[in-house]
């Protein structure tokens, strides 16, 4: 947000004056702009007075919307989407360092990141909650291979796990080498999905899945080929 001129009058309506903060929005004195949010944020000015703002929170009016109509809770369920913030997953997997051909390579996320996360957009009297939920991770594994898992995965125990054993929820089998490929390894990637719904003022709904990724190489090698080098 940054600060701009005044370069309208306010709108007055009985001894309340009605002042923008964003450009958006047709009538205001303009103070500052917020770019791509769908409307703009207001504060109150009663009988002139500038102080106002610091005792009463600014109202979102979207664009097109009468300033001192309250906004309807889709309209704070999107805002409240915008303001989500999603965690970029971190990929972990074992073998460490290198994988092998046939062997069992297990996959997994930081479980930190696997949780829900809310964002919640208000006015006076009305606050809507967005909340994202992971549900799923697309790995794409750079060797034409992919596979799907309900959830983070589960960390290679740190002793005592057996090197031949399958992940028992998310896992994945190289079945060549990445001796051919550009920096000899497969550039794979995890996408989790995240679903959205909110909820608040009465109404609920949801929202298209967002999602978040990261990618990660792997050199590939077969077993036979470890002990000459």
């Amino acid at each position: 947000m940054r600060t701009v001129r005044h370069d309208r009058e306010p709108r007055e309506t009985g001894a309340t004056r009605w002042v923008s903060l964003t450009r958006q929005y047709p009538v205001g004195a303009v103070l500052a702009q917020s770019p791509g949010q769908g409307g703009g944020w207001y504060v109150y000015q009663c009988g002139g007075g500038t102080r106002d703002a610091l005792y009463r929170s600014p109202v979102w009016i979207p664009d097109g919307q009468t300033p001192g109509a309250a906004p309807s809770p889709e309209q704070l369920a999107q805002q409240a989407r915008s303001q989500l913030r999603l965690p970029t997953p971190v990929i972990a997997s074992s073998p460490a360092g290198m994988q092998l051909v046939r062997l069992p390579t297990w996959l997994w996320l930081d479980r930190a990141m696997w949780a829900a996360r809310s964002a919640t957009a208000s006015v006076p009297g009305v606050s809507v909650t967005a909340t994202a939920t992971p549900t799923s991770v697309s790995w794409v594994m750079g060797d034409g291979g992919t596979t799907s898992c309900a959830g983070p995965g589960t960390p290679f125990p740190e002793h005592g796990g057996d090197p031949q054993a399958a992940s028992p929820d998310c896992g994945y089998t190289f079945r060549r080498s990445s001796a051919a490929t550009p920096g000899e390894r497969f550039t794979a990637s995890a996408t989790v999905h995240w679903r959205i719904a909110w909820a608040g003022a009465g109404a609920a709904g949801t929202f298209p899945d967002m999602t978040t990724s990261a990618s990660s190489a792997f050199r590939v090698a077969e077993a036979q080929a470890l002990g000459t080098g």
